[in-house]
């Protein structure tokens, strides 16, 4: 039979295996965890207005990651990006010297991306041609069209906003690897139409599946 003090070094040693089982399996989930946010799927809060009224301040999504590495979005997909620097209230302007007051949107965007990450819809891809009237999108596969107007039931037509970035009728190409974002709000968006067309590369992943609040949760 084991001794006393046996049986008390055998206790010990399951309890400090039981003490480092726990921190390995803590270890492991926080890992697990950190990885599907970094490689799989990330929880975005919506920061603005400017994706009303598909999407509210505050409200919360799920970002599949893993799409931009394996296709290109499509039109009509709601994406989270990184904008470029253009986008941000210290610059605020295009990537070129056709600012969207010159009658089209910006084409080029600057050349470094922002911090900032956004959240908006993929109105045009690569290859389209792409004009603003009355804020409706109308694309075309050539410069001379004919330009088609989009079917947007997503957009908030109760916001009859118009900005200088309402009207631009004079149409821009998008080019390989740039998608073109503008918000469903269409007054209120700071969008592609002001800084330009987003690289893939930037692109985060696609918006998917909304888990708050709970009266909005559902797909996307």
């Amino acid at each position: 039979m084991a001794t006393l003090k046996e049986r008390e070094g055998k206790r010990k040693k399951s309890s400090t295996s039981s003490v480092i089982e726990f921190f390995v399996i803590v270890g492991v989930a926080i890992g697990l965890a950190f990885g599907i946010q970094k490689f799989l799927v990330k929880p975005f809060r919506i920061p603005s207005p400017s994706m009303v009224p598909t999407l509210k301040v505050g409200q919360r999504v799920l970002v599949n990651r893993l799409g931009p590495h394996f296709g290109d979005p499509g039109r009509g997909d709601i994406v989270v990006f990184k904008p470029p620097q253009g986008a941000d209230p210290s610059l605020n302007r295009c990537g070129n010297t056709n600012e969207p007051g010159d009658g089209h949107p910006c084409d080029t965007p600057t050349s470094q991306q922002s911090d900032s990450n956004f959240i908006k819809r993929v109105v045009a891809v690569p290859g389209d041609w792409i004009k603003v009237i009355n804020n409706r999108v109308f694309l075309a596969k050539s410069a001379n069209g004919p330009f088609k107007q989009q079917d947007e039931p997503f957009i908030n037509k109760d916001d009859h906003t118009c900005q200088e970035l309402c009207n631009l009728r004079k149409p821009i190409h998008i080019q390989p690897g740039h998608f073109f974002m503008m918000g469903d709000n269409r007054g209120q968006s700071d969008d592609s139409r002001a800084w330009g067309p987003v690289p893939k590369k930037w692109i985060i992943g696609r918006a998917f599946f909304t888990y708050w609040p709970p009266d909005r949760i559902g797909t996307l």
